[in-house]
């Protein structure tokens, strides 16, 4: 009788363990798939306005940004990363232009930069001295990209948000990039 008896406790006690190992193993999974809530990259140029009117939290930084991709725009491609923990919010619009329209592009754009740099990519820029961070050349490949020495990278406004002792830890910064040699425009917006 008293074998019975252990044996019956035994046998409740391992389905007891089996149920919580079951469910607290399901909840575990669950999280895990549903924390790979990796904010995905959106590429597909016609949600442009949308991101542009909607998504983009700061106006400020999407101003120059065009309403619309225009009509006579050649090979457009948009990068739209929303942010993660670990990674910054990024949007790019990238175009070729008929030549006229880069040439007073790149006039406006030069006579209201706060910093100009040739070629490179953020790391670049912002180690150079007074330098800030920029971007990368996102829309090539959709690859971190350096810019080629084609661009001149003209930036509008770079706000640091960090610390003293961590400067750039945290912060803004867009503007244009734009190749005159092939008629592309680099439109950028960044958060970290």
């Amino acid at each position: 009788m008293k074998q019975a008896h252990t044996l019956k406790l035994a046998t409740i006690t391992l389905l007891s363990l089996v149920s919580v190992g079951v469910v607290g193993g399901g909840f575990f999974l669950t999280r895990a798939f549903n924390n790979k809530q990796e904010a995905e990259v959106v590429v597909d140029k016609s949600n442009y306005q949308d991101i542009r009117q909607q998504t983009w939290s700061n106006k400020a930084q999407i101003n120059h940004f065009p309403a619309v991709i225009p009509t006579e725009a050649k090979d457009a491609r948009v990068l739209f990363y929303p942010g993660s923990l670990e990674y910054g919010k990024i949007f790019q619009l990238r175009m070729k232009l008929p030549q006229q329209q880069i040439t007073k592009a790149l006039n406006e754009y030069r006579s209201i930069a706060k910093y100009k740099y040739q070629g490179g990519d953020t790391n670049d820029h912002a180690n150079q001295k007074n330098g800030v961070p920029t971007t990368f050349l996102y829309t090539s490949d959709l690859q971190a990209q350096s810019f080629p020495s084609t661009y001149e990278i003209l930036v509008l406004n770079a706000n640091n948000r960090g610390s003293s002792d961590f400067p750039w830890n945290h912060g803004d910064s867009y503007g244009v990039a734009i190749n005159n040699t092939t008629s592309e425009i680099v439109y950028w917006a960044e958060e970290w």
